[in-house]
């Protein structure tokens, strides 16, 4: 009777191990399906994105066909003779069209004039390709005649040995040879089977104008750089990440226009804001006029500007490309420009978090800020935190938020968290005031300066839901109620927004 008794228990347990293996394996499979649905989701809005962008710009071609129309009736003056080739509906089609008074869009030729003079002047003197189309990432490089080195065989070598075969099929490589040297062209070809910075900028307009059409995003590249590995699928799941955001430009590398991708939309406005002020300055200095006139109010502060580029100009670290060049296009000039984040080590997690004014009573230790962690941009480092110290987020516009998280310590300083620290938020105006009114005792402790506490650290990290009822909120403080023995390292910080 012993034996048997046994003999069932070991059956069970092995009924139930092989139950819970298969609960969990069934689970597993589900969510890394449920990741990849999202995946597609995103890729496909994206799609749909670019299919409405497309058919504006056909109509914008056809009302272009129009004004061709416009200008023949115009030429002809009236005169018979020369409408007598066109059809019947055609000639009542332009008399229509002459009747109407529509305004005069300005385009590339109200920029730059002298193309009228060539009708080629907009195309390729050498074009080859297969005609791809439809791909998600385009990646643009620019090159031109180098009196000492050419880098462009070894950047193109660096970027296709560092994609898969899947990623190479939804990806296209142009390169643009910026010279009117047809023999030289060609050359460049064979190897690969006025003012520089004026220049420059009219190469990138002629390649985003040509790459725009191919793909969802385009990337900015050089042709002196070499790239890390899986840079293509790191960048094209991060904009999938973000495409809910309202971002302009993902930076994969601080130097100058390196690793710049732009939605391929967005390049139309892009192109034509360059080709207003090519002559004038540098086109990383472009990109931030940009960035200026499309977010910033001038009755607002410095800092406030830079906050809501910020939302908009988002950052990836470590850098995915590194700047190989030492000798310019720029004869006789010497650029030794590297990418310190491209070997760093990642110490920290980035979040697109809300525009908001940050602030702390904390010491910060060797420039290691708090406004750089809310960014994604490094973490940050406090001197040993006391009972009263806290750290503000302060929204510039009262916001509903979905969840928070706050962790603390990272690889190298593990031990630098933060202990004995509640979560509070401020909300706006009458919000929160039915919790109050539910119990005497309510769920959240409220503080003398109408802070809600809806969450505390454990373990250094502190996370969870925030009650739709508190919504929407001012200000979230993390307030320090102990003194502690150690500093405080916060390497990551998400705020997420509720969905409008």
């Amino acid at each position: 009777m012993r034996l048997r008794n046994g003999t069932v228990a070991t059956a069970l347990v092995f009924v139930t191990s092989f139950l819970s293996l298969s609960w969990y394996t069934a689970w597993q499979n589900g969510k890394e399906k449920l990741i990849a649905y999202q995946h597609e989701f995103h890729a496909l809005r994206e799609r749909l994105r670019i299919a409405e962008h497309r058919t504006l710009q056909r109509s914008s071609e056809l009302n272009g066909i129009l004004e061709q129309f416009k200008r023949i009736v115009a030429a002809s003056n009236g005169s018979k003779e020369a409408l007598s080739n066109f059809s019947d509906d055609a000639k009542k089609l332009l008399k229509d069209l002459t009747n109407k008074n529509a305004l005069q869009v300005p385009n590339i030729y109200h920029h730059m004039p002298h193309l009228l003079n060539s009708e080629e002047s907009l195309q390729p003197a050498v074009q080859v390709g297969i005609g791809r189309t439809g791909v998600s990432l385009v990646l643009g490089i620019p090159t031109v005649k180098r009196k000492v080195k050419s880098y462009l065989a070894e950047t193109l070598h660096s970027l296709l040995d560092k994609l898969s075969s899947e990623e190479k099929l939804d990806c296209v490589i142009v390169v643009f040879v910026g010279e009117t040297d047809l023999d030289h062209v060609h050359s460049v070809l064979e190897s690969l089977e006025k003012e520089w910075r004026t220049k420059q900028n009219l190469d990138y307009c002629f390649l985003m104008m040509y790459a725009q059409k191919k793909g969802i995003y385009y990337v900015q590249l050089e042709d002196d750089i070499v790239a890390k590995d899986h840079y293509f699928s790191t960048m094209k799941n991060f904009a999938l990440q973000l495409s809910s955001e309202d971002w302009m430009v993902l930076e994969f590398s601080q130097l100058g226009f390196i690793g710049k991708m732009f939605q391929a939309p967005d390049l139309n406005l892009i192109v034509e804001f360059i080709l207003m002020f090519h002559k004038e300055k540098p086109i990383d200095w472009l990109l931030d006029h940009i960035l200026w006139v499309k977010v910033c109010n001038p009755e607002k502060d410095a800092k406030h500007c830079e906050r809501q580029k910020s939302n908009i100009r988002i950052r990836f670290r470590p850098s995915l490309f590194q700047h190989v060049g030492l000798h310019s296009s720029l004869a006789g000039k010497i650029q030794k420009l590297t990418d310190k984040d491209f070997m760093k080590p990642l110490l920290h997690k980035m979040h697109i978090n809300p525009p908001a004014e940050i602030s702390t009573s904390l010491k910060v230790y060797q420039g290691h800020s708090l406004d750089k962690v809310y960014l994604g941009e490094d973490f940050f480092w406090g001197i040993t935190p006391l009972a009263g110290d806290y750290i503000l987020v302060k929204f510039d516009k009262p916001l509903n938020i979905n969840r928070y998280l706050f962790h603390t310590g990272n690889t190298e300083h593990p031990g630098d968290l933060l202990l004995n620290t509640s979560v509070e938020v401020l909300p706006y105006k009458d919000s929160g005031s039915e919790l109050l009114q539910e119990t005497k005792e309510s769920r959240y402790k409220r503080t003398e300066d109408g802070f809600f506490r809806i969450g505390k650290f454990a373990n250094g990290v502190s996370e969870g839901a925030i009650d739709p009822r508190l919504n929407p909120i001012t200000a979230i403080r993390l307030s320090v109620l102990q003194d502690s023995n150690v500093w405080a390292l916060l390497d990551e910080i998400q705020l997420k927004k509720a969905a409008n």
